[in-house]
C-alpha cells in the first residue's frame, strides 16, 4: 500500500503559526491532501502532548506499533529542536527533526531536554548549552529506536549546512554523533538533486516535509515521503527501518516543491526587492547594491559552494522524487491571481478535490480531458504543465516565495517589474545619499 506521509509540522504553541494547528483540522485537510501518515510536531511541548494524548489513539489493529489514530488519519510522534552553541568560535544555531517510538519514550525525552530549555515556551524549543553532537548522544542514551536529522538543511539560519550559523559538512557538526545520524530533510528551497551534488550527503536518506505552520492542504504535504508498506504491518519500526536502510522498496520516492518556489532558493534582500542568481551575487560581493548589506545567501549559492560534483549528477542507489507545487499555486497562477486566499481559486480547488478525492490525486494521476470537464482549459493545462515539470519560477528568495509562470509573456513582465523594484530602490537610496 502507498502511504504518503508528511513528519514535520508544527502545532499551534509554535510562533507564528495558525490558531487552527490541532488535531482535528489538521486529520481533516491531511486526507483532503491525499496524506496517510502525519507527524504531531512539537511533541516536547507540555500542552500538545497532553493534547496528543488525548486526541490520538493507538492503532487498533497493532497495538504498541508507534502508530497512532484520529479522524481518519495514521499519526506519528514527531518534533523539532533547536540546539543554539559556541562551536569553532561561531555561534551555530542548528535545528533538528526528531522521531520518537512511543508516548513513554517522548516523556524521557522532554525530562532529559527540559534542562536545557523552557519547552513550555515554544512547540520548537530552543536548547541552550547543547551541542548537536551531545543532542543526539543524550537522545541515543534513551532509546536507539529515536530518529534524529538535520531540519530544513540548507536555509541560511539554522540549516545544519546554512550560510549563517551552520557547518560545510554534517561531520563537523555531528563530530563523533554523525554516525547516529541517517537522514536530511531537503527544505523546501533545496531538492534531492542538489543535495545529489554533495559526496558528503550519500549515506544518508533524504527526506521532504512541509515544515508547515499553517493546516491548509496549500500547505501541509507541500513535500512528502512516498512509502510502499503493507498497512498490516505499517509501524514506527518499518517506516524507521526503511529510512535507515535507504531502502527503495519501501522509501520509494519524496515529493518536492520546486526549489525555485522555495522562500530561500536565491540569494537577496528583500526590503529592496534585491534577487540574485549564484553568479550575480558572487559579482556583488553578496552585498545588496541597494543598502551595501550583506544580503540573505540563497540555498543555490550555498549548495555552489560546498558541491563536489556537477548539477546532474545522480549517486548510485538514490531515491527519485516528484516535483510539485500546490494546487492552490497553480491554479493561482493559471488565473494571474495573487491573494492567498482567494475565493475563486479556493473554489476551483475544492471542487477538484471534491471530484477526484483528495489534491495529490489531482495533481499526479488525473488525466488533462477528465481535468477539462471540472475547470477552464487554463487551468486543466497548468495542473498537467506542473505534472511534466514544464514550468518557470521567479525565484523565492530572503523570506520571499517563489512564483510559478506558465507563459514567457508573464515571466518577463514580473521578472522586469522585479528589477524595476530594485532599480527604483537603488535610485531613491542614492538620492537620499546625496541629499
Amino acid at each position: 500500500m502507498q502511504i504518503v506521509a508528511d513528519f514535520h509540522m508544527h502545532s499551534r504553541f509554535s510562533r507564528a503559526t495558525s490558531k487552527e494547528m490541532n488535531i482535528d483540522s489538521l486529520s481533516r485537510n491531511g486526507r483532503l491532501k491525499g496524506l496517510h501518515l502525519m507527524g504531531t510536531g512539537d511533541f516536547t511541548h507540555p500542552e500538545w502532548l497532553n493534547e496528543i494524548k488525548d486526541k490520538l489513539a493507538p492503532n487498533e489493529t497493532q497495538k504498541g506499533s508507534g502508530i497512532f489514530e484520529s479522524g481518519g488519519m495514521k499519526w506519528m510522534l514527531t518534533g523539532e529542536v533547536a540546539t543554539i552553541y559556541t562551536q569553532d568560535c561561531r555561534t551555530r544555531k542548528v535545528h533538528h527533526v526528531l522521531h520518537a517510538p512511543s508516548i513513554e519514550v517522548v516523556e524521557q525525552v522532554n525530562e532529559a531536554l527540559a534542562k536545557h530549555g523552557k519547552l513550555a515556551s515554544d512547540g520548537r524549543p530552543m536548547l541552550t548549552g547543547l551541542s548537536s553532537a551531545a543532542l543526539v548522544e543524550l537522545l541515543a542514551g534513551i532509546s536507539k529506536d529515536i530518529l534524529l536529522y538535520p531540519a530544513h538543511a540548507w536555509t541560511s539560519w539554522f540549516g545544519v549546512v546554512g550560510e549563517f550559523s551552520g557547518f560545510d559538512s554534517l561531520d563537523e557538526c555531528y563530530l563523533d554523533q554523525t554516525k547516529n545520524v541517517h537522514a536530511l530533510e531537503t527544505g523546501m528551497s533545496s531538492d534531492p538533486a542538489m543535495n545529489w551534488r554533495v559526496s558528503g550527503l550519500d549515506r544518508v536518506t533524504i527526506l521532504s516535509n512541509s515544515d508547515s505552520h499553517s493546516p491548509w492542504p496549500w500547505r501541509i504535504g507541500r513535500e512528502a515521503n512516498v512509502f510502499d508498506i503493507d498497512e498490516r504491518k505499517l509501524s514506527y519500526a518499518e517506516i524507521n527501518d526503511a529510512i535507515l536502510k535507504k531502502d527503495p522498496k519501501r522509501l520509494t520516492c519524496t515529493i518536492e516543491v520546486d526549489p525555485a518556489y522555495g522562500k530561500y532558493h536565491y540569494t537577496g534582500h528583500s526590503a529592496h526587492g534585491v534577487s540574485m542568481s549564484p553568479d550575480e551575487a558572487k559579482q556583488h560581493n553578496n552585498i545588496c547594491p541597494v543598502c551595501g548589506r550583506k544580503m540573505t545567501i540563497g540555498v543555490a549559492q550555498r549548495v555552489e559552494e560546498v558541491a563536489d560534483r556537477p548539477a546532474g549528477f545522480v549517486p548510485a542507489g538514490a531515491i527519485p522524487f516528484k516535483s510539485l507545487i500546490p494546487l492552490y499555486e497553480a491554479i493561482s497562477a493559471a488565473l494571474g491571481v495573487n491573494a492567498l486566499y482567494s475565493k475563486r481559486v479556493i473554489e476551483l480547488q475544492d471542487r477538484l478535490i471534491a471530484k477526484f478525492g483528495n489534491e495529490l490525486n489531482v495533481l499526479l494521476n488525473v488525466t488533462a480531458d477528465e481535468l477539462k470537464a471540472q475547470v477552464d482549459e487554463k487551468v486543466a493545462d497548468a495542473i498537467v504543465r506542473v505534472r511534466s515539470g514544464d514550468v518557470k519560477y521567479i525565484p523565492g528568495y530572503d523570506g520571499v516565495y517563489g512564483i510559478p509562470v506558465f507563459s514567457e509573456a508573464d515571466y518577463e513582465r514580473l521578472k522586469t517589474k522585479q528589477e524595476n523594484k530594485a532599480t527604483a530602490q537603488r535610485n531613491l537610496g542614492d538620492f537620499k545619499a546625496t541629499g
